[in-house]
């Protein structure tokens, strides 16, 4: 089912061909996280998920950030490591909090995720950019862990994404000292993957993005399982999951016909999905 263009309270959603972009709109505040926002965002990510003229997803945030983390007013005690007042039962009930369902949500988005950092990124924002298969930022991009300056330790995903984008000792050096870490230092890291004027970042995420939408989408997504998958299998499973991977890539028969005789007839490939 494909989507309008679509104005939330506190992120906008829109299409540019085959790419999906998901602009944290809260520019006042960095586009901190607020109630609004966590209720929005799972909806937004729904939406491109379902749709399968949607093959990638570009993330960025509007104004000076990319995403501030949590906003400590928009959230109230849960963001200041008081204990929360909880609205209901569920809320008693959910072991993860917001915090895990926030890292869940973009784990499950099986299409690839590309971050296009405009700002600071930081806490549960720092989060969210990690959380993108990959980045590419302006000179701007800044990221900061800042949870132990909050007296936290780091949630919303960052303890798992972190040391698998840098390594554990790198990831250590951020969380510990909460420092800030640079454009230039950020793309020697990894945790940037491209580094372009912030003048042109979202047209460069948008032709980052084109770059893959240009092949078969169902081959597309599949890769994106078995890269996931296989970051934390032994390799016997992991070749397991690669045959089950080409199996289910290959249940597009235009695109299997259609990537054959593209190569042949040296084109590009006119790919439908189907």
């Amino acid at each position: 089912m494909a989507f309008e263009a679509v104005d939330y309270e506190s992120i906008t959603l829109e299409r540019r061909g085959h790419v999906a972009i998901l602009t944290l709109n809260r520019p006042d505040r960095l586009n901190a996280i607020n109630r609004a926002m966590m209720a929005e965002m799972p909806a937004a990510v729904a939406q491109v998920k379902a749709d399968d003229e949607v093959r990638v997803v570009v993330v960025t945030g509007s104004g000076r950030g990319f995403c501030a983390g949590a906003d400590l007013q928009g959230f109230g005690p849960v963001a200041t490591g008081k204990a929360p007042v909880l609205a209901n039962q569920a809320e008693r009930l959910d072991e993860m909090g917001w915090v895990g369902r926030w890292a869940m949500m973009w784990a499950h988005l099986d299409k690839p995720v590309i971050g296009a950092i405009n700002g600071v990124a930081a806490g549960a924002g720092m989060s969210t950019a990690l959380a993108c298969d990959v980045r590419i930022g302006s000179e701007h991009a800044r990221f900061k862990s800042v949870f132990i300056e909050r007296s936290l330790s780091p949630d919303s995903g960052l303890s798992f994404f972190l040391p698998r984008v840098v390594g554990y000792a790198a990831a250590a050096d951020m969380i510990f000292t909460s420092r800030a870490v640079g454009a230039e230092e950020a793309l020697k890291l990894g945790l940037l993957n491209r580094l372009v004027p912030a003048a042109d970042l979202l047209d460069a995420a948008v032709a980052y993005a084109g770059e893959m939408t240009r092949w078969p989408p169902v081959a597309l997504r599949s890769s994106k399982h078995v890269l996931q998958h296989n970051m934390e299998a032994g390799l016997e499973e992991a070749l397991r999951y690669e045959t089950a991977g080409l199996a289910f890539a290959r249940k597009a028969p235009h695109d299997v016909e259609e990537s054959r005789l593209s190569f042949i007839e040296k084109r590009e490939g006119l790919y439908t999905g189907s």
